[in-house]
């Protein structure tokens, strides 16, 4: 039996905020998973007395291919990584719902932090190598205005986790002085990105240099279209910077502009960033494309963004 307090309410609250019924049976069994793991595995510890060392101890239990299921029976099935996650983002978002409604709760949500995924992608770099890319075109190409450009992009990139197509139909009138811009994205979905000061500040710095009328924030140097007008850069040209960058900079990991909307994402959640705010910081419809994340308001996914970017300054 679940002696979880307010599970019932919690489980209520997902049901009528309109989730799906495998959303509500996966927080259940999640949940009934963490309750046994309390009953049998740490000897009826009540929930008021967990702490960090807990959670750890829980981490390590779904690790284990010995682990009992939410029916209390004998698995000897692995969890893979995602799966781990999601039971940890079960219990975040319902140490959340506690706090919603006032009631104290012995760990802080943000204290579970997720496992890495593998190293932690073959998509991603390690922090250090993925800065040196976003600061490799000032010292790597030998044209004032192409440096400048080209490091914006990169920073941009990273700083908002955007698709590739979004940043590089960015206007000039899309930017204000809160760094919060709004988009149209895939399928038509809008939503808010936001800049970190870091990188609108190389955006602004980049834009003193303009001399022009084009709309586009990120320009073609040359290559007039028709109405003799410039156009914004193709995102071929981008990918083969990326490549380039990367291969003078000797990383051997591939790496594209996806992968820095990949490592946003994966940076976000190690620093301890709620898996909700992600999914819509990235623009994803479904929940099953940010490992089963639930939504979250757009003021709480700018919250998020500026509280836990590597690189917010």
């Amino acid at each position: 039996m679940n002696h979880l307090p307010l599970i019932d309410d919690f489980l209520l609250h997902i049901q009528a905020n309109n989730y799906s019924h495998e959303t509500l049976y996966n927080y259940e069994r999640d949940l009934d998973t963490f309750a046994h793991f309390l009953q049998t595995e740490l000897r009826g510890l009540t929930f008021d007395k967990i702490t960090k060392k807990t959670i750890e101890q829980y981490k390590a239990y779904l690790n284990s291919p010995t682990r009992k299921t939410s029916a209390g029976s004998e698995s000897f099935v692995k969890l893979k990584s995602g799966s781990i996650n999601r039971h940890l983002t079960s219990l975040r978002r319902y140490l959340n719902f506690l706090l919603d409604m006032d009631e104290k709760v012995p760990v802080a949500p943000t204290a579970i932090k997720l496992l890495r995924m593998g190293k932690p992608s073959s998509q991603v770099l390690e922090l250090n190598e993925l800065i040196k890319l976003i600061e490799s075109p000032t010292t790597l190409e030998p044209e004032h205005f192409v440096a400048m450009r080209n490091r914006a992009l990169l920073e941009t990139l990273f700083a908002t986790g955007m698709r590739i197509s979004e940043l590089i139909s960015l206007r000039i009138n899309q930017l204000d002085h809160t760094g919060k811009i709004y988009i149209q994205g895939k399928g038509k979905k809008q939503r808010f990105i936001y800049l970190t000061e870091r990188a609108e500040g190389h955006i602004r710095a980049y834009l003193k240099l303009r001399d022009d009328s084009c709309p586009f924030i990120f320009i073609a140097q040359r290559g007039l279209n028709a109405k003799n007008t410039k156009k914004h850069i193709s995102a071929n040209y981008l990918q083969m910077k990326i490549k380039r960058y990367r291969e003078l900079l000797g990383i051997s990991i591939p790496t594209s502009a996806h992968s820095l909307r990949h490592g946003f994402a994966t940076y976000l959640a190690e620093q301890g960033a709620n898996p909700a705010a992600i999914q819509v910081l990235l623009g994803h419809e479904s929940l099953e494309t940010t490992t089963r994340y639930v939504h979250a308001s757009d003021r709480y996914a700018e919250t998020t963004h500026k509280q836990f970017h590597p690189l917010k300054k």
